[in-house]
């Protein structure tokens, strides 16, 4: 009696356990592309980092220019002063002893403005500009790629609830023609191996599905990831993936755009003028320098002019200075000479990241036209096979064909229909592709 009160127990926990879990699930959150992008754009922790990168950039411009400013400093001196021996017969005899104040105090301030130093401050200046134009490229680029991944992961989830749908389908009507198909059983009409091999179909079909339902978690989550959402959030496409592909623009002009917009061709050329830039500053050594100064101080005692005095005194001084630095001349000759180097290295990789983007943009072109063609042929062969399952399945049922001939028919027609809409998920997704390589996306 006690072992089944003890089931029942258990069945009623198991009951409410699995009725709290389905209470707990999670509605389906429906976003279109454009807010998951808008996700993306604000929580995206890679576009985040260059965010940061940004500001950091703005304050190296601010301490750039700060450097117009006049230096200015102020300085202490405090020092205990021991006697001072006089050795009048030679090191190795008594010396005599002079006095001295033991007391040695100074404290006072200095400045100094620049006026010329070869343009140097001003060429930082602008170093610190472009990097901070380089930085922002750079963070348009980031955002690009996010924004490409992500509606890849879009994409995917698309495709694999269409899938579902698909497979769901495709296993209701597998279940209905094995019930068909045992009935023929029972009238002695075909095969026991005939029920064995639907039968075995509709489990991998079952098996299918539950891989299907985990490819769709596993995207969800890098989904959920990619936008900063939580991972127990379910997000259910919006947009519709029968609307009408966007129709394509002949191939100069994407090729133009990608060299007008491309974030990657920016930030090239930004780095070019930026080594540029660098090799002007590394010149700028080889140049005089020109500032004002100032200083006024006080000191204890007074052993600056002759006769010294046990007192305070104050001196101050005004002027222009200026140096040259002779030495320039041959410690800026390899310094120079590694600046031009680099500068056309980078005129090079400039040139080589102008190849890139024209084989990309022209990579993603035809892809896309590969796939508009492709989502024609797959239409085509949906049709094929359909009228190919109704041969098969009239043939079948009235004993004139194999149930190996019929199962190959469902198969091929819903393999026609995965094509088809992996086809057209593939289609968009190329087309993103080209619009991320233009500098559109």
């Amino acid at each position: 009696m006690y072992y089944n009160n003890k089931k029942i127990v258990l069945l009623l926990c198991t009951i409410f356990l699995f009725n709290k879990a389905g209470a707990q699930e999670k509605t389906p959150v429906s976003m279109s592309l454009s807010q998951i992008w808008e996700k993306v754009a604000a929580n995206n922790k890679t576009i985040q980092m260059q965010d940061l990168k940004v500001k950091g950039t703005v304050e190296g411009i601010k301490d750039a220019k700060a450097e117009r400013l006049p230096e200015i400093s102020a300085e202490g001196e405090y020092a205990k002063i021991s006697n001072m021996p006089i050795y009048e017969n030679g090191l190795f005899h008594t010396p005599t002893q002079f006095e001295v104040v033991h007391t040695s105090y100074k404290f006072g301030g200095s400045a100094y403005f620049n006026l010329y130093n070869g343009n140097k401050t001003n060429i930082k200046i602008a170093e610190e500009k472009k990097e901070n134009e380089i930085a922002i490229e750079q963070r348009n680029l980031t955002t690009s790629e996010m924004k490409l991944r992500a509606t890849a992961y879009f994409l995917d989830l698309q495709r694999s609830n269409i899938f579902r749908k698909l497979l769901l389908k495709d296993i209701s009507d597998q279940e209905k023609q094995l019930e068909e198909i045992k009935q023929l059983l029972k009238n002695g009409v075909v095969l026991k191996s005939d029920v064995l091999r639907v039968t075995l179909k509709l489990s991998r079909q079952k098996m299918a599905m539950i891989q299907l339902n985990n490819d769709l978690a596993i995207a969800n989550q890098k989904l959920n990831i990619l936008t900063g959402l939580p991972d127990e959030t379910v997000i259910q496409p919006a947009d519709n993936p029968q609307d009408e592909l966007p129709v394509l623009k002949p191939y100069t002009a994407y090729l133009s755009d990608a060299m007008s917009h491309s974030f990657a061709y920016k930030i090239s050329e930004k780095e070019t003028e930026l080594r540029k830039l660098e090799l002007k500053n590394v010149k700028a050594n080889v140049s005089f320098k020109l500032g004002l100064f100032a200083n006024y101080a006080y000191s204890y005692p007074q052993i600056f002019i002759y006769p010294y005095s046990v007192a305070m005194y104050g001196l101050g001084m005004t002027g222009v200075k200026a140096s040259f630095p002779i030495s320039a001349f041959y410690h800026n000759t390899h310094k120079t000479r590694a600046a031009e180097l680099k500068y056309q290295q980078q005129e090079v990789e400039h040139s080589d990241t102008e190849d890139k983007i024209r084989q990309e943009v022209n990579e993603a072109y035809l892809r896309y036209q590969e796939s508009l063609t492709r989502i024609e042929v797959a239409k085509e062969n949906i049709n094929q096979a359909t009228e190919n399952l109704r041969i098969v399945n009239n043939t079948y049922f009235n004993q004139l064909a194999l149930v190996t001939d019929l199962l190959d028919a469902d198969t091929q027609l819903l393999q026609t229909r995965f094509d088809y809409a992996a086809a057209r998920i593939a289609a968009q997704l190329q087309f993103y592709q080209l619009q991320k390589a233009i500098g559109n996306l």
